[in-house]
Order: structure tokens, then sequence, then C-alpha cells
């Protein structure tokens, strides 16, 4: 329910907060006052067509009778009392779902902790820690060989304890860091949810007067409007309504578009869309009473006693995964058990960057996993050889456990290597950068609704966008006219038109247009009139204002309820046609639609004088050509004024719809305009020059829509492209059969770049010709915008959809991924800015952290193997390891995004993560560090004339040349650090690097805390403080990364032909097809082999894959038809579930034995609608992973 909104928060008495349910009247008073129940008018909400309005009749009489008992009014609504409207609030509950409590801190650090490589270390620790406080009798030590030989004094072989516990205290600080960003994304995706909730406003009558109020302060007895695009927030019964369709399968699963009328079916239910038609409705059930609400209740969603009664959390690997309480069968063990199995099968349709980033993962985790054990063994079979084949030694039991010390050391060294080979600071990475970019989107009026939208945004190849509102201004103004049998080049002066004619159009504007249109008066003194609703028809109704008549005063004489018959506007009829009954008792039809159209139905024509003409399918050719043409090339939109008189007896068959709109007589056609945007013919350039091709996909005429483009720059002349109407565009991609061939659209779509008089359906088979096209080596990425109900599809099928945060309807704005809160094409540039600066984000971070593992690794396992030790000892590596994981990746993932990346062209989704240019700086980084590291190792004591650090037995103190080697290893990825932030080969590494403040501070803190650990960490970080000399040496040697970096820029790429990329996206055969996605569980086979190989990587990226989902809930949540995609794994979790016929319908067959009418829809809902506020989506969203 996407209307519940996040700020209810605000309204809700702290003693009902929590609830599941928000407390009713006192006992003894349930009614409030007020002449019905809450219970009776749930009771209410459960009947539907006839069986309802008996009921209402045999209770209330009618509406009106409800209306009265619930003390409101069918025409003024409620007072604004907010006496009476908290009283309101207190009986019927408020419009909200109370959220599921977040997460808390110490959850969360109970989440981290279950990490298996942490879990292994702190295991060692122990041992290591328990093994230190054991001492051997002293005249033993000697016969058990060099194992305790080098404890100088009793202080240094009692400090063998500091190891274990410095280790356990690496552990809390990375579990702590773990826990504070899982706290913190957490609460951004609130906030971002609450941004999403917050925007969610309805319209409803209060003291006569039309008001947008937020959902949540609907309250039982308001009167709401409602209209075509509408999300219904609340249930309610339809006091009148003018062809009013309504979309339920979010509830039913019935995709067929239900018709409501006041005198046959009046109920209307929440979370239910209005495809079709208006009207008005009283609100009898809101919040977790409604029809959403109580589904939620039953889910868990609202926080209630089930809550209490099962306290099972699910633990599923990494994800935050929430049980599903309340649908616990009492026979249901077995099922359980499957249910379990399913339910951690994680969905396909991964983003491209997860894609790649998993199997990046698993090749280096599975690296890491094979050198770690490698070096372990190596250093047990090098000590049991040395001590009892070499030395020829006898294992005695009170040698055990200096033996075991010395093995536990071992296994520390070799999980250490694993620490630092697996890379989980990546999650963290893309997190962090997606994070801050989707914060930032919002400045630039991007709302992200589904995460992974804003990276593969970056990817995007091709747009298809509306014209109207989004390459225009969506101000419009009628600026041309043709009325009897003149053509007016500016508006007409009101003498110019004959009297009949003139009244005729006034009424025909004022009357056939939606009452909830209307030009008010500027808001500041010399600005423009405020349109408010339909733009069309604001202009129509701003001409009849410059012809100084009053629209107005024609709809008091006929206010809405008198009109006798309403068809309104949709993409199928593209017109709108109202009846009115005049005072003779016949009836006068009123209609306006594309101009094209509306003059094929009309006969006649009003002449100069206002009289009747005929009009024959010349003078429509003539005028084709000598009015609408010309208008339509100057970029204006056509519109065609008609009506009709029709006799009173016999009364028409009002549902001959073709019949009834046929033989008009055409009043006027008007030219209206509407100015292209002054940023979008840049911005277009900008998409161009970025390699991504737009299209216009318009309802418009072809001559309009041409025009327009050309204005955009979308077309040039000289260049080779198409501009075909929706009909032509049919004829051409269909077969004889009428059946659409992927072959036929793809000789169509490279060149089209103009799509007019389209419909919706067009739309959607134009994206998804051009997403499932081969001919082009790269799969297209693309991105389409949408405002109206029907680009539903068409949203949900693009890579990301893009609705109008303005003009948009509830509808659209649910099927999409990012909202563009001003409706402006030029966002959506500033959107594949942060797409492409999220992937380099990450390939930075990427090239800087593989560096460090690359050269951890190798120095560790040398250096194990060669003198059994790794000369950087665990706490140091668990050091490294928190820099250049989360430290790093705060740092790299927040550069911000520059003009530069709008210069290259699209990665595509198979594009490899790792470039070649990155690959050749990964190996000629590693290669510098690895030669001035083993110089230190093995020649360092002689450089700087100390005491070697080799082969040091077991608790001795730390040496001054292991310090340097750990010293300098730590300066040089600080100095790396700063290359990494270019990946494309470019020289100045400092360009622009004051612009990120996170940055600088991050390297500058970096370094303060390395000083206080090498001259103060003493033995719990095995260092010994340096001189001045030793430490200029080591800064030295860390700058030298930078001129390094320099003479690595010189090599040309294209020289190193054997040099791999890294990262390439899944294989073709691994990405399944949405549709298999959409009913199928599919698990990703390296997700499978991570589980085998229990690698602590995969926690990682499950929590991103989990983060991902999150807002991804904005895109499939509230949308029901979108949440379909969830389908399967919602309906793992409801136990006791029978499939029937239609896919999308479901029956409870155990679960609610009374058979309550209304029962078996309430589990179809639970299946789609996952749109809840505050944490509730949040938390749904686990609940569905």
């Amino acid at each position: 329910m996407g209307d519940f909104s996040n700020s209810t928060v605000a309204f809700y008495p702290k003693s009902q907060r929590g609830s599941g349910v928000v407390s009713g009247a006192s006992e003894d008073n349930p009614t409030g006052g007020f002449g019905a129940t809450l219970d009776e008018l749930m009771a209410l909400m459960e009947l539907r067509g006839p069986e309802a309005l008996q009921k209402i009749q045999d209770s209330y009489g009618d509406t009106e009778g409800l209306c009265h008992r619930l003390k409101t009014s069918a025409t003024e609504g409620l007072s604004d009392s907010p006496a009476d409207l908290e009283k309101r609030g207190q009986v019927f509950g408020q419009n909200f779902i109370p959220p599921k409590k977040p997460k808390t801190f110490l959850q969360l650090v109970w989440e981290a902790l279950q990490d298996v490589t942490l879990i292994i270390l702190e295991m060692a620790a122990i041992i290591s820690l328990g093994l230190s406080f054991y001492q051997p009798p002293g005249e033993e030590s000697e016969v058990c060989g060099k194992g305790s030989g080098g404890a100088e004094d009793e202080g240094e072989a009692e400090a063998g304890w500091i190891e274990g516990a410095a280790i356990l205290l690496s552990v809390i600080c990375v579990v702590l860091v773990t826990a504070f960003n899982d706290w913190s994304k957490e609460k951004q995706f609130r906030g971002l949810q609450s941004r999403i909730e917050q925007e969610q406003r309805f319209s409803v009558v209060r003291n006569g007067n039309v008001i947008q109020i937020p959902v949540a302060e609907m309250v039982v007895g308001d009167i709401a409007q409602v209209k075509y695009g509408d999300l219904l927030p609340a249930d309610g019964i339809l006091i009148q309504g003018n062809d009013l369709k309504i979309d339920e399968s979010s509830l039913t699963g019935e995709s067929d578009h239900v018709r409501k009328s006041a005198d046959k079916d009046p109920m209307l239910l929440s979370g239910t869309h209005v495809m079709e038609g208006s009207g008005r409705m009283l609100v009898t059930a809101v919040g977790v009473h409604s029809q959403t609400g109580i589904i939620f209740t039953l889910l868990g969603a609202g926080e209630g006693e089930e809550d209490k009664k099962d306290k099972k959390a699910k633990k599923q690997d990494g994800a935050i995964a929430m049980e599903m309480q309340p649908l616990k069968s009492a026979e249901g063990g077995e099922v359980e058990e499957k249910e379990k199995k399913k339910a951690s099968v994680p969905k396909k349709e991964k983003s491209v960057l997860q894609g790649k980033l998993t199997k990046l993962a698993v090749q280096i985790g599975k690296a890491g996993l094979v050198m770690s054990a490698i070096t372990v063994i190596i250093l047990v079979l090098y000590f049991v050889i040395e001590t009892f084949v070499v030395e020829r030694r006898a294992w005695l039991p009170e040698c055990t456990p200096v033996y075991v010390q010395y093995f536990v050391k071992f296994f520390i060294i070799g999980v250490t290597v694993l620490v630092v080979a697996v890379p989980e600071g990546l999650p963290l990475a893309v997190t962090i950068s997606l994070a801050y970019s989707v914060k930032k989107m919002m400045k630039d009026n991007n709302l992200v609704r589904h995460l992974d939208a804003c990276e593969t945004m970056g990817n995007a190849t091709a747009i298809c966008s509306d014209k109207t509102g989004t390459l225009t201004t969506n101000r419009m103004t009628v600026v041309q006219v043709y009325v009897g049998d003149q053509h007016f080049r500016e508006i007409p002066d009101s003498d110019q038109i004959h009297p009949k004619t003139l009244e005729t159009l006034v009424s025909g504007i004022a009357i056939n247009s939606a009452y909830t249109s209307k030009v008010m008066s500027p808001d500041t003194e010399g600005g423009l009139p405020k349109q408010v609703g339909n733009k069309t028809e604001c202009a129509l109704l701003g001409f009849v204002l410059d012809l100084k008549r009053d629209y107005a005063s024609v709809r008091e004489q006929i206010p809405e309820e008198k009109l006798y018959k309403v068809y309104t506007f949709n993409s199928v009829r593209k017109s709108m046609s109202t009846v009115v009954k005049l005072p003779d008792g016949s009836f006068r039809l009123y209609s306006k639609g594309a101009s094209e159209i509306m003059l094929k139905k009309c006969s006649f024509i009003l002449g100069a004088s206002g009289e009747v003409n005929n009009f024959r399918p010349r003078d429509r050719d003539d005028m084709v050509k000598k009015v609408i043409e010309p208008m339509a090339c100057d970029g204006l939109r056509t519109i065609c004024i008609a009506y009709r008189d029709l006799p009173a007896s016999p009364e028409p068959e009002w549902d001959a719809e073709a019949d009834i709109v046929g033989e008009l007589t055409c009043i006027a056609v008007v030219g209206i305009e509407d100015p292209v945007r002054p940023e979008v013919p840049d911005a277009i350039r900008k998409c161009q020059r970025a390699g991504i091709t737009v299209r216009m996909v318009t309802g418009d005429n072809i001559n309009t829509a041409r025009a327009i483009a050309a204005k955009c720059g979308i077309i040039q002349p000289g260049d080779d492209f198409l501009c075909l109407e929706g009909k032509d565009f049919n004829r051409h991609i269909r077969n004889e059969k009428g059946e659409i061939e992927q072959e036929r659209i793809d000789k169509i779509w490279p060149k089209l770049r103009v799509l007019a008089r389209s419909s919706p359906t067009d739309k959607h088979t134009l994206v998804k010709g051009i997403i499932d096209s081969t001919v082009v080596e790269r799969r297209q990425v693309v991105a389409v915008t949408g405002d109206g109900t029907n680009d539903g599809p068409a949203l949900k099928k693009a890579d990301v959809g893009f609705a109008m945060g303005i003009a948009g309807t509830d509808v659209a704005k649910e099927a999409s991924d990012i909202i563009l809160t001003d409706d402006n094409f030029s966002s959506i540039v500033k959107a594949v800015m942060w797409g492409r600066n999220v992937y380099d984000s990450i390939s930075k971070f990427l090239q800087f952290q593989l560096t460090v593992n690359v050269v951890a690794v190798i120095v560790a396992f040398t250096g194990a193997c060669i003198t059994q030790d790794s000369p950087l000892k665990a706490v140091q590596m668990l050091w490294v390891n928190l820099i250049m994981d989360t430290f790093a990746s705060l740092a790299l993932a927040t550069e911000p995004p520059t003009e530069a990346l709008l210069l290259r062209k699209p990665y595509g989704r198979n594009n490899p993560l790792i470039s070649r240019t990155m690959m050749k700086n990964i190996l000629g980084h590693g290669v510098y560090q690895l030669i001035i590291i083993f110089t230190l190792l093995f020649a360092g004591e002689k450089i700087f004339n100390i005491d070697s650090g080799r082969n040091a037995p077991l608790h001795s103190p730390p040496s001054e040349h292991y310090t340097i080697i750990f010293n300098t290893f730590v300066l040089m990825q600080l100095f790396n650090e700063i290359n990494a932030r270019k990946i494309h080969g470019e020289r100045n590494v400092f360009d622009g690097i004051f612009r990120n403040p996170i940055f600088c501070s991050i390297v500058l803190g970096t370094f303060a805390v390395q000083v206080v650990i090498v001259q103060f960490g003493g033995k719990p970080f095995s260092c010994s403080p340096l001189s001045m000399e030793q430490w200029l040496w080591c800064l030295f040697v860390g700058v030298g990364e930078l001129l390094w970096g320099q003479v690595i820029a010189t090599v040309p790429t294209s020289h190193l032909k054997w040099l791999k990329e890294a990262g390439h996206g899944p294989a073709t055969d691994e990405v399944f097809d949405e549709e298999l996605a959409d009913d199928e569980e599919e698990i990703d086979l390296a997700e499978r082999e991570l589980r085998r190989g229990q690698i602590l990587w995969f926690r990682g990226l499950n929590r991103i894959q989990t983060q991902m989902e999150v807002v991804s809930t904005f895109k499939r949540s509230g949308s029901f038809q979108g949440a379909a995609r969830r389908r399967s794994s919602i309906l793992s979790q409801l136990h006791d579930v029978t499939n029937i016929s239609t896919p999308s319908h479901v029956v409870l067959s155990t679960t609610n034995p009374s058979g309550a009418p209304g029962s078996e829809f309430l589990f179809t809902a639970a299946q789609q609608h996952t749109k809840m506020e505050t944490g509730k989506e949040f938390y749904f969203v686990f609940l569905c992973s």
C-alpha cells in the first residue's frame, strides 16, 4: 500500500505505536458517537457487488444514509476540525500500518559475528590465549627444542597472551565497524523510504474544498476524489463515478479490469489501481483495518501478538532475513523444512555489477583458501620435519603445550592469509558507493527507489523518452485555432467568432474536461496562471479565459453530478466525451481528442456564421493539409473539439460507444504549444556523446513529434533515421499471422528515433525488442520514461524505469526504479553520470584492494615458507585489512562524478570489471612492493644495521627489522591509494583530490594511526619504535609508489596483449530470462560454489544483495503486478497454499476454515502487495528474499 505515508509515525500517539492494531474506541462506547462501528464497516468491506449493495440498503438505507451515520457530507466532506479528525482516528484507526522495529545495534553486532573467518580467528585466538598461560616446567624447556628458547626473561615469556588478546581486540573492531555500517545503511534506507512515502498525497473534499493531504491523514468519513492512475490508499464506497474501471489483480489475481458504479458494484479496496475514469468515494476503512492492512497484519507486517508467539527468526546466510511469523500450520513440519530450503535460494535477476562481483569474489576466495591452506601445511611440515626428523627429538608429554602453541601460531598465520586474501570490503564498497550516490542523486532530482538501478544506469545504451513534460515544459497554451472556416495564427478576439459557435465552444471545453482541471490565478504578481490537473485541459480552459469567457459559471450551471454519461480519456480512445441532458429531455454529447482521429468521426462542421455544413472526406483531407499539418510542423499538438445532439427517445444505447461518438459536428481545431525545455538539447547532445541513443516515444501526431525531435536534437538533418507511427511500426514488425517477430524488430530499431501515435503496448514491444535483440554484439541496456498508468509494463520491462514525479500517476511510480522529481530529461543525464561513477568507484577500489591482496598473500606465504613465520603478524594483517577494506572503500567509493565520465562509451554488460589497464597497474605496483619488501626481509638488517628479525623464537620481543617491513608495507598502500583514484591510465592522480574531503581525511587519519601503532603499539602489534631516519626511509619508499605509478602509466597497455582481464559478466547461459526468473527459483552456480567453499565472502555478498534488494522493494513492492516477480518467493513462505488456474490466484486451504467472504483473496495480495511504510517495506524484502 504505497500510500501509507512514512511521515505517519509523527501522527501516531506513542501509546499506540508498535501495536499491530490501532487501539479502538473505549470499551464502553465502541461507536464513539458514530452510527456505525469499526467491526460493522470491516464486515461491510468484505462483501462485493449486489451483496454489498443489499447490505448497505438493509443497514443504512443508502450511501447517503451511511454518510449521515458517519457524520459526513457526500458533497461538502468532513469539516477540518482537528478534534473531529482526532476522534475518528481513535475510533476507526489511522491510515498507516505500524512499522516493525529496526534491528538493534547489538543484533547487528551478533550478525557480524556470524562471519566464518572471524569465528575461526576468534577460536584460534582463544586457544592461543589459553596456551600462553601454560608454562612447562623450566628444566624441561631444553628438551622441547627451540620451543621456548627465545624467552629472554620472565616478562617477555608472560607477554605471550598479548597476541591472542590483540587478535580478539581487532576482531571486535572489525565487528563493530561492520555493525555500524549495517546500522547506518538501515537508517539511510529508512530515510530514503520516508522520502518516497512523504510524496504520497491524495485529494479529499473538506469543507467543500478539494485539498491534497498526506495519505496518512485520511480518516474514515473522508470523501476522496479518485481518478485515473491512482493507487487507492484506503477502502471505501463509491458515491459517484464516471466510467470507473479498477485493476483488482493485486487482491484477486484477476487481471481483467472491474467496472465500478454506485448502483452495481460500489466497493473500492485499498491497494487497487484506478485504470480508467474518475469518481468520489466515502472512506470506510483505513490502515490495518483496510483489506490490504488485514493482509499485512496476517503476514506479520503489523507487529502484533504473532510476533511474540514466534521469535524463531530464520537465520538465512548473511541476509537480514526475518521469519514470516504468523502462518504456521500445526501439521506443517515437513512443509516448513521444504519452505526453509526454498527460502534460502536467492532469486535470479541480478544486476550486472552483482553478477560480475559474485564471480570475481568466488575466484579470489578460492585462491585465498588454497594459499592459506598451503601456508599452514608447509609451516607444520617444516616444523615437524625439523624438530622430529632433523633434530631427532621425541614427542614428550610435557612438551605438548609448547608444540600445540606452535601449531596454533601456524594456524593463525594461515587464517590471516585468508582474511587478507578475501575481499570482504567489496560488498561494503558497493553499498557505500550506492548509498552515497543515492543520497547525492536526490539533490539532482533523482529519487532512487531501487538501489541497483543507479549502477545499471551507468551501462545504459538507449533511452526511450516521453515527449510531454520530459522533453517539453508541460506548460501548455493554445496558440492557434481553426474555427468558423478561418485559421487564426494568434488567439482571436471573442467578437471575431460567431456568438453561437463561441457559446458551443465554451460549453464543449468547460463541461468536457475533468472538473479537477482548473486554471488559477498566479502565486506571484505578474506570474503565469497556475495550471492544476491535466495540462492539455488546462490549456483549453486557458483558451476560454483568453476569449474573455468564464468556464466556472458553465460548470456551476451543470455540476459534475448532473453529467449524464462520461467516456473518459484512455490510450485506446485517444478522446474524451461527455453527455449532458438538455432541458427538453434530449441529449448533447461533447467530444474532444486527437484531431486526425476526431475528424474521421465528424460528418459536419460549423461555418463562419454558426451554420452546420457537411464535412466530406475531401474536406477532411483539405483540412489535414491546410490546417493540421502546418500546425504540427510548428511543433503544435492539435486537438479537435466537436459535439452531437441525440434524441430523447428512443434513448440511445450508451454502451454502443462507436455509434454514439460518431457523426459529430466539428466546432474547432486548436493548436497547443508545449515548448521544449531549454536545457534538453544540451542534455541530449551529452547523451549522444556518451554513446547513448535517445528515442522519442509519444502519443502525439507524427509531424508534431518530428518537429519537437528536431528541436531537441534527437534527429539531425542528414542523419539516417526512421520516424514511424504506431500502426506502421506494427505493420513492419508483425508477420502475416499478426505475431511479432524479433528479426523484423531488429531491422527497425537501430535506426528508429521517433515513434509517434504509439500505444503503451507499442512502447513495451519496442523496449522488449531492443533488450532481446542480438544484432549488436552487446546486449542493449534500455532506460524508459513514463508517466501514465499504461506505461507500467514498459517501465517494468526496461532495465531502468524513470517515472515522472510531478505528472506521473501512482501506478507509473510504483512500476519505476527512479522517480524524476522535476520531470526533466536532463536529470536522466545526471543519473547516467552517477551510474558510471558507481562503476568506476568499484573498479578503483578493486584495483587498490587486489594490489594489497596479491602482495600481502605472497609476502605471508613466501615469508612463512622460507622463514617459518609471516613477516606481517596476524594483528598487523588485520589492521592492513581494516584500512584496505573499510577505510579505502569509504575513501574511494565517495569520489564525486565529473563531466568527463560522459566522454566515453558505456562499458556494456559483459565488459570486465578489471580492465587491462587496471591489471597492468595491479601487477606493476605489486612487483614494486614485493621487490621492496623482500629486499627488506632478506637484507634489511644489513641496510639499516639492525638485528635480524628472521627465525625469531616463539615469544621473542618485536624486532625493528619486522617493524620496518610492516611500516613500509602500510605506507606503500597509503600512497598507492592515491594512485588508485585513476583507472584509465591518467597521469595526474591528484586531479580533483580536494573535492573529496572524505578521501583526504581518511588518508591522513590512517597515517596518524599508523604512527601511533608503530611508536606505541609495542607487543600487541608486534612493533618496536622506529627512529626518525628509519621513518624517513619508509616514507621515501612509500612516495616511490607515486613515481612508479608514472612509470607504469608510460607503458602502453596495447603492447601487453598477454595481460588477462578479470571480472567478466556472467556467461550467456547463466543469464536467465526474466520470465524464467518470474516463476522459478534459480540459484546462481557461483553462489553454490561459494556455499561449498564456505568463504566469508558469501556473507558479505549476500548482505549486499539484500541491500540492493532493500530499496528494490521500492520497485516491486507497491506495484502489485511488479511484485509478481517476487511471487514465488513469498508463496514459498505461505504454508498450506494451493495454486489454482491463474498463476497469481492463490487460495488458502486450511488456514481459514471459516471461509469468510473475501478470505480467498486475502493471500493473493500477500504475494504481490509488498509496499509498506517505514521499515515494513524494508523488512518485507527480507521476508521475500
